[in-house]
């Protein structure tokens, strides 16, 4: 009886709100046509794809005005939604399919303060017999890495904060797109109280609308 009474005065927990635009959401799944990547998949650094995709994660970035949504799937893979001047989907000014490459741990404070300082940032950066060319622009031939907050949920409604010191790279294609390449020195705090820091290298391709069904 006291129970019950405790229950009914009880606020409702209220779970926070997920980040969604286009449709995409955690639960949702989107559909690339496969013609998009096919067609150039020989010269991208990924070997396969999956067609459909089913988002298990979201994250969200504030840049003051641009807002920069990532949705992680099921095959190992992101897309990354970027709007400017709201959060509408008419907003929405690039779309890209990235896939993880490679996650390499970074020990140690003087291999952190390398990576910001004199790696990440450099005018173009090799992978795996590739070369990728910066695209942000600085005014010497190094660019400090571009700081991000990205706040992420699962599909609990847990959710956390991981700074991100990021970089974008590209190359041409035959087919006059880019593969682009998007490196993150990660920092997070664990609940133990330390910090685990890595560096996230992705690779990615631009998509157009005609590209991409988003089912709810």
């Amino acid at each position: 009886m006291f129970d019950k009474l405790i229950n009914k005065f009880k606020k409702p927990e209220v779970k926070p709100q997920t980040p969604e635009i286009m449709g995409l959401r955690i639960g949702a799944s989107f559909e690339i046509d496969p013609l998009a990547i096919r067609l150039v998949l020989d010269q991208l650094a990924i070997d396969s794809f999956e067609p459909t995709q089913i988002i298990k994660a979201a994250g969200v970035v504030d840049m003051d005005g641009t807002w920069v949504y990532r949705f992680y799937t099921d095959d190992d893979a992101w897309l990354q939604v970027v709007a400017e001047g709201g959060q509408r989907d008419e907003c929405v000014v690039d779309v890209k399919l990235f896939h993880f490459y490679d996650t390499r741990d970074v020990s140690g404070q003087s291999a952190w303060d390398s990576l910001l300082q004199r790696e990440i940032g450099t005018a173009s950066y090799s992978l795996d017999g590739r070369t990728y060319e910066r695209v942000w622009t600085a005014a010497g031939d190094y660019h400090n890495p571009v700081h991000m907050e990205e706040t992420t949920y699962d599909e609990d409604g847990n959710h956390s904060s991981t700074d991100q010191f990021t970089m974008l790279f590209e190359r041409p294609l035959s087919d006059q797109r880019t593969e682009s390449l998007f490196l993150s020195a990660e920092e997070k705090l664990e609940t133990g109280g330390y910090l685990s820091r890595c560096l996230v290298l992705s690779t990615g391709i631009s998509l157009s609308p005609s590209q991409i069904t988003i089912h709810g």
